[in-house]
C-alpha cells in the first residue's frame, strides 16, 4: 500500500483510538513525522508539521470529525482526511520548504524547468520583469529565448515591444 495514504489511514486510526487522557495529538503528529520519516519523507526535519496544523486547525478539526464519523462500525471516510493530510498539511510543508531553500539549480535542464514553470504561475497576462522576479537565478537571455520559443509553438503571444511588452498565455 501506497505510505503517503497507509500514514494517514494509521495517524486517523491512532486519533480515533484516543489512547491517552490528553495529548493525543501531539503524540499522534510524532507518530506521523516517524512514519514519515521511515517511508522517506523528511521535510518535517526542516519545517514544522505542528506549526501547519496550528494554522489549519479549523481544517484540521473538521476534517478529523468529518472522516472519524462511523469509525467505530468500519463505516467512515477516509477521503476528507486523506486530503487534508495530503493537500494541507504534507504539500504546505514541502512548498514553505522550496520557499526557504529555493529551487537546486545544478541539474541540466532545470533553469528552463523554473522558467516555464514561472510562466505557468503567474497569471494569463505578464510582463519580462515579474516572469525575472519569478526566477532570480536565470540569466534574461535565457528567459528571452524561451520566451521565443514558447511564442513560437503558439503558448505565448508577445503584445507590444520592449519595456512596456506583455506577453499573454494561449
Amino acid at each position: 500500500i501506497e505510505p503517503l495514504l497507509l500514514i494517514p489511514t494509521y495517524i486517523l486510526d491512532f486519533l480515533c483510538i484516543h489512547p491517552f487522557l490528553d495529548g493525543n495529538g501531539r503524540m499522534a503528529r510524532l507518530l506521523t513525522l516517524l512514519l514519515l520519516y521511515k517511508a522517506g519523507y523528511e521535510v518535517g526535519r526542516f519545517i514544522s508539521l505542528e506549526r501547519i496544523v496550528e494554522r489549519t486547525k479549523e481544517s484540521y478539526y473538521d476534517t478529523l470529525y468529518q472522516s472519524s464519523q462511523g469509525w467505530h462500525e468500519g463505516q467512515h471516510n477516509l477521503l476528507p482526511w486523506w486530503e487534508y493530510f495530503l493537500g494541507v498539511m504534507l504539500l504546505s510543508a514541502y512548498r514553505e520548504f522550496e520557499q526557504r531553500v529555493g529551487y537546486v539549480t545544478s541539474a541540466k535542464g532545470t533553469k528552463t524547468a523554473i522558467v516555464l514553470d514561472g510562466i505557468n504561475n503567474l497569471p494569463q497576462e505578464f510582463s519580462v520583469r515579474e516572469l525575472q522576479e519569478r526566477c532570480p537565478t536565470v540569466g534574461i537571455d535565457l528567459i528571452r529565448r524561451l520566451l521565443r520559443r514558447e511564442r513560437d509553438a503558439g503558448r505565448l503571444q508577445c503584445q507590444g515591444r520592449g519595456v512596456d511588452a506583455h506577453w499573454r498565455k494561449q
